[in-house]
């Protein structure tokens, strides 16, 4: 951006507001926190401890290592474009409006099956809670909650959000404390178990295909460069703080999943979708069971909720501006001022978590974060490289180029369902363009990611 150019967020219209740059490094980071939700290393446990043959803390090192190399190449991004859009406005800035397109595309596979994994996991832990409560009773009753308050408005629910959190922090020190008493009444403890295995798998294959699917964990430490125009220095702050999180939730992830498996030694789960029950019943018994199974719910209806609402006005910003169909994505309710089709649509998507299966749901909300992630590196490279002949080969080239052959690495291990659903998604995306573009004849529809 050149120094004649006005600054994102700075209005020349003295009628019109602006937006306040008052967010210093302390607060971004806890926003970055907050989003990536700490309890989130509970969501897969199970799935993870048996694919990776009990070395969860061990799959943890390896994608905090690609993440915090694309950390890194989003920060460097959040400094050349501090504007909200993420990934697809840094690749539609980088390499183009289709290709921008096709990685909001792909970021738009998270974005509408986040909601559906929050109310599977919803399903799964009530029903162990409740078993009389069928779980698909539960995913439907809770979806119709959570969109009747999308539709009305959540100004009271997301104020709420700051005290689920608080839940979660206060639970994970319990849960640290009651584990290492439990641990250190045991007996015999191998320490190192949670990184040779339990002997059930082998090799690193498995640790890739688990390390794989936790990316979904890291989902939101790039949320941070939506803050850009509220950020006190967003050139600064912004990169400091995307690391930050990256680097602290990933550490806090695997100690989580380390004291998880010395806690409870074994991937004979009761059930393998809901793992991390064994886990609490086995540190604390049925209270711990239980303050686990309030806090974890309490936050992933929180994230339903956020979540939702969030894909919602992504959906809708794509009607209005003719990437969908404007009369129905486009559209907003005259009474609660929402985007009541949107939302509505969302909902019917987020039906299939009564079929879904965990792990395939997991995996294909990585395969999304992955080909976004990858792309992102991609954008440095042609960035500052290619495009501003900055010929710093480590920075610009080497270290960009290692986090896309990591994210790359991880993006090849996981199942073949998932990357078989994943390039079914990218397809229609493809075609979708060309249909809007009417094969490439008129210009592809850019997303105002302002408004």
């Amino acid at each position: 951006m050149s120094s004649s150019e006005p600054l994102v967020g700075i209005s020349a219209d003295p009628n019109q507001g602006t937006l306040k740059r008052a967010l210093g490094v302390p607060s971004l980071v806890l926003f970055g926190l907050v989003y990536m939700v700490p309890l989130t290393v509970f969501t897969t446990y199970g799935i993870v401890t048996v694919e990776s043959g009990g070395r969860v803390p061990l799959a943890y090192v390896v994608t905090l290592a690609a993440m915090i190399f694309t950390a890194r190449s989003y920060a460097r991004m959040a400094a050349a474009y501090p504007v909200a859009g993420s990934a697809y406005a840094y690749t539609q800035k980088t390499f183009g409006a289709p290709v921008g397109f096709l990685a909001g595309w792909s970021l738009l596979l998270d974005y509408l099956f986040l909601p559906m994994l929050n109310y599977l996991v919803i399903g799964l832990y009530l029903n162990a809670a409740v078993p009389a409560i069928p779980e698909w009773v539960i995913v439907v009753v809770t979806i119709v909650i959570v969109t009747v308050l999308n539709i009305i408005g959540i100004v009271s629910v997301a104020r709420a959000n700051a005290v689920i959190i608080a839940v979660q922090a206060v639970f994970i020190v319990v849960f640290l404390v009651m584990a290492v008493v439990a641990i250190t009444g045991s007996g015999t403890v191998d320490v190192m178990a949670p990184f040779t295995g339990d002997g059930t798998a082998g090799g690193m294959a498995p640790v890739l295909a688990g390390a794989a699917i936790l990316c979904l964990s890291f989902l939101g430490f790039d949320a941070v460069s939506t803050l850009s125009e509220e950020a006190k220095d967003a050139r600064r702050d912004v990169p400091k703080a995307i690391m930050l999180a990256t680097v602290i939730c990933g550490i806090l992830f695997v100690i989580l999943s380390y004291v998880s498996q010395l806690v409870f030694p074994s991937n004979a789960f009761a059930d393998v979708d809901s793992g991390s029950l064994d886990v609490m019943t086995a540190a604390g018994g049925a209270f711990l069971s239980a303050f686990f199974t309030a806090a974890y719910v309490a936050g992933a209806t929180g994230s339903a909720l956020t979540s939702q609402a969030s894909v919602a006005r992504i959906l809708y910003a794509m009607g209005r501006d003719g990437v969908l169909p404007r009369k129905v994505f486009g559209y907003v309710s005259v009474k609660f001022r929402t985007p009541t089709w949107a939302i509505l649509a969302v909902s019917v998507i987020s039906l299939l978590a009564i079929v879904i299966d965990l792990a395939i749901l997991a995996s294909v909300v990585s395969f999304g974060a992955l080909v976004a992630f990858s792309a992102v590196n991609l954008t440095v490279i042609k960035h500052y490289f290619v495009d501003a002949g900055e010929k710093n080969v480590l920075n610009n080239l080497i270290l960009p180029g290692i986090g896309f052959a990591l994210t790359v690495w991880l993006w090849t291990s996981l199942s073949g369902e998932a990357l078989k659903i994943g390039l079914i998604w990218l397809a229609v995306g493809f075609g979708w363009l060309l249909v809007v573009t009417r094969g490439f004849q008129r210009p592809t529809p850019v997303l105002d990611m302002k408004e």
